[in-house]
């Protein structure tokens, strides 16, 4: 089989919150801590994790946290997640010894502090998006009785909410920007009284238009990341709606030769937590193996 062509998406790979979390956890494992600390994934890949933890990081759960399993001194360090975590887990490791980093993503910490603020200004919160998620479940921990949450447009029309309260609309930052404006336009249509903050990640957008113009382009789409990874899971939906011939693959042992029968014009995309390396690796499989 030949492949004549492989075509990378204009917007893939690593984001700047992403990158920050990656490279903070680097230079603190550099440091002279007894131990390093990061609370839960610090990004959703597990090749980016397992580097880490090579490196002498050690994960552990918000429920080892509020439990109070480990008995965390002044040469230890914790490290908060990309998404960011509960109030709880905040409040808790603030009354540590320990050194406290956090690698909360910018647009998780705008979303949670507008949260915040509403919250005080008597608004009752819509928050678009998957409420198992660690970022969803971070931020609305900071206004639970105030949250109403819906997975997406069908969830909130099928729901009893009062449509007279005053209400706040957040999404989640990975969430699809073509879904949310449709939220929006039903919102505007059955609310009166509302207000609609962007806090959907532009870099997420990015790679989620780019997914979008690679899939008409190209036979055969590659998205390169987690399956635990939301945005990734995303870029994917994207792919498979417009190319039937869209696969998610974490690493290049996940590759399957048949895919690429008849096939001339692959495309690449990756998730905003895929590292580059990822990457490379299988595109270099795609070109030893297969072209």
């Amino acid at each position: 089989m030949k492949i004549k062509k492989i075509v990378h998406a204009k917007k893939m790979g690593f984001c700047i919150g992403v990158k920050n979390a990656v490279n903070l956890a680097e230079e603190i494992l550099e440091k002279n801590f007894e131990n390093v600390y990061i609370v839960g994934m610090l990004v959703h890949n597990n090749i980016v994790i397992e580097d880490l933890v090579k490196k002498g990081a050690k994960i552990i759960s918000e429920e080892d946290i509020l439990n109070e399993k480990y008995n965390f001194t002044n040469n230890d360090a914790i490290l908060v997640r990309a998404h960011g975590t509960i109030k709880e887990v905040y409040e808790k490791i603030s009354k540590t010894k320990a050194t406290i980093y956090d690698a909360a993503c910018i647009f998780v910490n705008r979303a949670r502090d507008i949260l915040i603020e509403k919250i005080k200004e008597n608004y009752k919160i819509i928050f678009i998006g998957d409420k198992n998620h660690p970022e969803v479940k971070g931020i609305i921990s900071f206004g639970r009785e105030k949250v109403n949450i819906f997975a997406d447009l069908d969830e909130l029309k099928k729901s009893d909410i009062d449509k007279e309260e005053k209400y706040l609309i957040l999404a989640q930052t990975t969430f699809n920007k073509n879904m949310f404006n449709e939220i929006k336009e039903y919102i505007k249509e059955n609310f009166k009284n509302y207000e609609i903050a962007n806090t959907i990640c532009g870099a997420t957008f990015e790679r989620q238009r780019a997914t979008e113009k690679l899939a008409k382009e190209v036979e055969l789409l590659l998205v390169v990341g987690s399956t635990k990874s939301s945005n990734t899971k995303k870029l994917y939906n994207i792919g498979k709606n417009l190319n039937n011939n869209t696969y998610l693959i974490e690493k290049k042992e996940d590759i399957n030769k048949r895919w690429f029968e008849g096939i001339d014009v692959v495309g690449i995309t990756a998730g905003a937590s895929t590292p580059e390396k990822s990457i490379h690796e299988i595109e270099k499989m795609l070109k030893g193996e297969i072209l």
